[in-house]
């Protein structure tokens, strides 16, 4: 067993929580976390750090590799018949949960079972059971190990539904994850670790689970691929102050946390740290609500779009570390094309003439913010205030909670938001986040009936040249309707102590197999 000894350390803002008391203790791999999870229910109840503690500890039929596309997970194989109707699972054989029990396609059906009741308040279940369309119409086990799925119609993002961070993986866990009376009780999955224990408020604690196995691979491959535990235990402990998290990291009472991309450079100096930047799907936007008295004017949203100098947004607001992109289809995507270069076009003069075809009178326009540390919410919305004030638009900020922030946003309750969307590595998916029928899903951003026409496509398109021609035409669409302003995908910083060997970090969530602390 690996020994290390932690520091008595003088952070007084981690407190009692971090729970160093000096002594020698087993491998313990600490990474600090902005916030606390909502829940340890896959898919249910979540955000992105949610997803990222959750999928250290379950799995679903499929995941997503590093280069964004779908592989087996629980699944060895995976069929998809002729007519893309009826996809067939061969589960691994030997897997086990981490109470000792057998993996089999009886599990699977009863999660799928339960991920279809209404009860569960499953994120994706609309994805699935013909409300966007999609319906998975049948689910059945010709054997222990056979799982077969057969769907209404073709679909070329079918397994990357499944695969989805933010639908929990449609993770398999055992049934005895939940109570009695068919509450939620604890993640009883199959992943690298198991569940211990969450205080909350304070830190959510994972055991190494001994008689995990390992998908095939002789590599880590984002969620697929070689998972070992090779650490004891993992404490994701909260730190919602980045200067907090800052000082453990320099102390060595954390290993491994997300920093400010302020603090890179400087932490970059330090011999005891290594500093990584992971490029990630995630979108930094400002949405414009198209409902709204002023804002459904399409000339004055061009007028907006035109009074920013995008370029400098994005060098401020990612500390140099980020890319433009003002497209939906991430920059690693296949699909990533010279259309989808396009940006929008810093022009005063346009400005102007726009707010005047629009009729504009300075009516007072409001953009919501977050401070939460590692989004750009807050210096977003600082710059486009202050470059649509130079053009004469009256752009005040209210800075309001993030829980709050996701209300109005769920409700479609905004004039701008400065917004930030968890990863969707296939465009169909990333363009669907945004778009759909307001009158059903308030939170949709682009209710455009040619633009949902082309996503429609897409999702059924499955030869890639016609998808790409799709996704260009939706970009060029996007930008001269601008229901959203996109800046630039996820470049968030990470710092990891160098005593630490093989963590990594992928889409925003830190992966915790595979290190191990030297």
């Amino acid at each position: 067993m690996i020994l290390i000894s932690r520091p008595l350390g003088a952070l007084g803002a981690l407190g009692a929580a971090l729970a160093l008391a000096g002594a020698a203790q087993a491998a313990t791999l600490t990474i600090a976390e902005p916030a606390d999870i909502r829940s340890t229910n896959p898919g249910v109840n979540r955000d992105n750090t949610t997803d990222g503690v959750v999928l250290n500890m379950v799995e679903g039929l499929v995941g997503y590799r590093e280069d964004g596309s779908v592989g087996p997970l629980l699944a060895k194989s995976v069929d998809v018949s002729g007519d893309g109707l009826v996809y067939t699972f061969k589960l691994r054989e030997g897997v086990k949960f981490h109470n000792g029990a057998t993996l089999t396609s009886a599990d699977v059906l009863w999660n799928w079972q339960r991920y279809m009741d209404p009860k569960t308040d499953w994120r994706c279940r609309s994805d699935f059971d013909g409300r966007n369309d999609l319906k998975v119409t049948e689910v059945s086990a010709p054997d222990a190990h056979t799982v077969v799925m057969k769907i209404s119609h073709k679909s070329a993002v079918f397994l990357d539904s499944l695969a989805r961070t933010d639908c929990g993986m449609t993770a398999i866990v055992h049934k005895d994850s939940v109570k009695a009376d068919g509450g939620w009780d604890k993640p009883i999955g199959t992943g690298p670790f198991k569940f211990r224990e969450w205080k909350r408020g304070e830190y959510t604690l994972l055991d190494a689970f001994k008689e995990y196995q390992s998908p095939a691979g002789d590599k880590p491959d984002g969620y697929v691929g070689r998972k070992r535990p090779l650490v004891d235990e993992v404490k994701f402990l909260v730190v919602p102050d980045p200067s907090t998290a800052k000082a453990g990291l320099l102390s060595g009472a954390v290993d491994a946390s997300q920093i400010t991309n302020s603090d890179a450079g400087q932490l970059r100096a330090n011999p005891t740290l290594h500093v990584f930047v992971p490029h990630d799907a995630t979108k930094h936007v400002l949405l414009l609500q198209t409902r709204d008295p002023l804002l459904k004017n399409v000339k004055l949203r061009q007028a907006i779009a035109s009074a920013l100098d995008v370029p400098q947004i994005v060098q401020a607001a990612s500390e140099g570390l980020g890319t433009l992109n003002s497209s939906a289809v991430p920059a690693g995507s296949a699909y990533y094309s010279q259309a989808q270069k396009r940006s929008y076009a810093y022009d005063p003069a346009r400005t102007q003439q726009l707010l005047k075809e629009a009729g504009y009178k300075g009516e007072p326009i409001v953009i919501y913010a977050n401070k939460r540390a590692h989004v750009p919410s807050y210096q977003i919305a600082v710059m486009s205030q202050a470059m649509l004030q130079a053009a004469g638009v009256n752009a005040q900020i209210e800075v309001i909670e993030w829980a709050t922030q996701l209300d109005r946003y769920n409700s479609g309750k905004y004039q701008i938001s400065s917004f930030s969307y968890s990863s969707r590595l296939d465009p169909a998916l990333s363009y669907e986040q945004f778009a759909g029928d307001k009158d059903k899903q308030p939170r949709k951003v682009w209710e455009d009936p040619k633009a949902l026409g082309l996503i429609d496509a897409s999702f059924l398109e499955s030869d890639p040249a016609k998808r790409q021609a799709l996704f260009d035409q939706l970009h060029g669409l996007m930008l001269e309707q601008v229901p959203l302003i996109i800046f630039f995908n996820g470049a968030d910083a990470w710092a990891v102590n160098k005593r630490v060997s093989g963590f990594s970090a992928w889409e925003g969530k830190p992966l915790a197999w595979e290190a191990a602390i030297r």
